[in-house]
This record gives C-alpha cells, sequence and structure tokens, in this order.
C-alpha cells in the first residue's frame, strides 16, 4: 500500500484536537512511514504577515498580492517551527528542495521560494503550512486498520480551490459518501 498523493480523512470519531476533522495530503508513504500536511486546520496569520515576520526579502515586485492573503495552515504536530510550500509544480521551477510528488504537486522546505510568494514567479497555486504529520513504519497502517482514517486519492480542486471549511466535505464526497451517514462510533462489523 502506498498512499502518497492520497486524502487522509478523518473519521468522525476522531478526537485528537490536531485531526478532528482534517483532511492530511499524504506527501511520502512507505516501508520507512509517512508524512503528508493538514489542508484545512488555518492558523491565525496570513502568508503575507508571515513573509513580514520572518523577514523575507524579494528581489521582484510583488505581482499578486492577493495571493498573500490566503492563511498559513497548521501541517500537523511534528515541527511546528518548519514551514512546507505544497504546490502545483512549474516547468521553470528550480527550488533547491524541492520534491516532485505527482506532474502536478511539488512539496517545498526551501527558503527560496517564500521571496517568490506573490510575484512573477510564485507558483500559480500554494498552500504554506507550518509542521507536518507524520507516522513511523506501520503506525498509519495500523490506524487505518483502526478505521481511524478514509482514504481516497489527492485532488488539486480540493486543495487548492475549494473553500477551506468545505475541503473535509468535499474529500469525504470523493469516496460517494454522504458525510452525514458516517458514524461517530468505530470498530470492526
Amino acid at each position: 500500500m502506498n498512499l502518497t498523493n492520497h486524502f487522509l480523512v478523518a473519521m468522525p470519531s476522531m478526537q485528537d484536537p490536531n485531526f478532528k476533522r482534517s483532511v492530511v495530503y499524504i506527501c511520502e508513504h512507505n516501508e520507512e512511514g509517512a508524512m503528508g500536511l493538514v489542508i484545512n486546520l488555518p492558523i491565525d496569520i496570513s502568508v503575507g504577515n508571515m513573509l513580514d515576520q520572518i523577514e523575507v526579502e524579494r528581489d521582484l515586485p510583488l505581482k499578486n498580492p492577493a495571493s498573500l492573503e490566503q492563511p498559513v495552515f497548521n501541517g500537523g504536530p511534528v515541527s511546528g517551527d518548519r514551514g512546507f510550500v505544497l504546490h502545483l509544480h512549474q516547468q521553470d521551477e528550480d527550488f533547491s528542495s524541492s520534491i516532485d510528488i505527482t506532474e502536478q504537486l511539488s512539496v517545498t522546505t526551501s527558503k527560496d521560494i517564500l521571496a517568490l510568494l506573490g510575484t512573477s514567479k510564485a507558483p500559480e497555486k500554494f498552500l504554506v503550512a507550518l509542521g507536518y504529520a507524520g507516522w513511523n513504519a506501520g503506525q498509519l497502517e495500523q490506524e487505518l486498520a483502526e478505521n481511524t482514517w478514509l482514504t481516497t486519492e489527492a485532488d488539486p480542486e480540493v486543495v487548492f480551490n475549494t473553500p477551506i471549511s468545505e475541503r473535509w466535505g468535499k474529500a469525504v464526497a470523493q469516496l460517494g459518501i454522504n458525510a452525514a451517514h458516517l458514524s461517530t462510533q468505530t470498530g470492526h462489523a
């Protein structure tokens, strides 16, 4: 099982405040574990304010200042001081620590992308997260066996174009399930 480029959708029974009603985009999943970013838990700071706080210097003029008004996300409970940019892949990009997840999506931890956000060289669509969700070898598989998560193939439309408050329901709907029919009980039939 490889859940790279999939959503983990928290079941209604999930009580962990880090993941309650969350949608996690899985960036990497292999025999060593998994790493993902929560895409629907915004924190109370915009991308622009974050860039100002960390004093990012721009060499290019702003072309799309509205893109900097989007919120920064709580990407997960691990390394909350570490930033990640999930973005649509661009042909001419050359960020020093980009990892291509699919032909469409990349994740970058490099600071060089931050100076480009809002400029003509910025990715067309991006999501900034602080921290990440991580699982050790076998841990995610165990949580799946316990019915903690639903899984579905990721859709960039949900990540970048769906209102934040609707992402959980939209991810559930991708499975052909009405969210109102999901039980808050866990277990096996």
